[in-house]
């Protein structure tokens, strides 16, 4: 039973690493580096940005991240309860994991389950952390997608290719954050 528990959440787990790395990790890897450059008249600093001094040259991954918190600050105004339970759901994909990894190490040593038991523990909630995190990753995307449209209106980036490298990056932070930190260790 522990193990068939094992296959069906390594099956989960397989996919969404694997997702992760083709939409987030892979994107971030080619096209992240890219020295890109903003109008600094137009482009305004992310809402937990506190710094006083605003650079103009950032690379692209650097920039989607300020998109990606632009995004989502903005979603989180207009949508207040689709932007809660996406966080709600990261914070389940944080919180989960390491907690079954805890109960299931006393449960061994109690010896109330085998070792592979509490190691289909783990992968079990592992597993539904990664499908939650996956599930409310769309609307996430969405608001990348419509403030996307407004930068482009904006023309905050003289070159279109920055610009486009920008919005790839912010996506790409969204599907490598969609999964538990947990998984962090796995992939990089």
């Amino acid at each position: 039973m522990w193990r068939l528990l094992i296959f069906i959440s390594a099956l989960p787990l397989a996919i969404a690493l694997a997702v992760r790395w083709w939409f987030g990790i892979r994107v971030l890897q080619e096209i992240g580096n890219r020295l890109c450059t903003c109008d600094l008249g137009r482009w305004f600093p992310s809402p937990s940005d506190s710094s006083t001094i605003h650079r103009a040259d950032q690379s692209a991954s650097e920039f989607g991240q300020d998109l990606r918190l632009k995004a989502l600050a903005e979603w989180r105004s207009n949508e207040p309860k689709a932007a809660t339970a996406r966080e709600n759901s990261k914070r389940f994909g944080t919180a989960v994991p390491p907690l079954s990894g805890v109960v299931a190490i006393f449960a061994t040593i109690v010896a109330k389950i085998p070792l592979i038991g509490g190691i289909s523990l783990l992968f079990a909630a592992t597993a539904l952390a990664s499908a939650l995190g996956l599930l409310s990753l769309p609307p996430e995307l969405q608001a990348i997608s419509q403030y996307a449209r407004k930068l482009r209106s904006n023309a905050s980036f003289p070159n279109r290719d920055d610009e486009d490298a920008v919005i790839r990056c912010a996506i790409a932070h969204a599907w490598k954050d969609s999964l538990p930190p947990i998984l962090n260790l796995v992939q990089r």
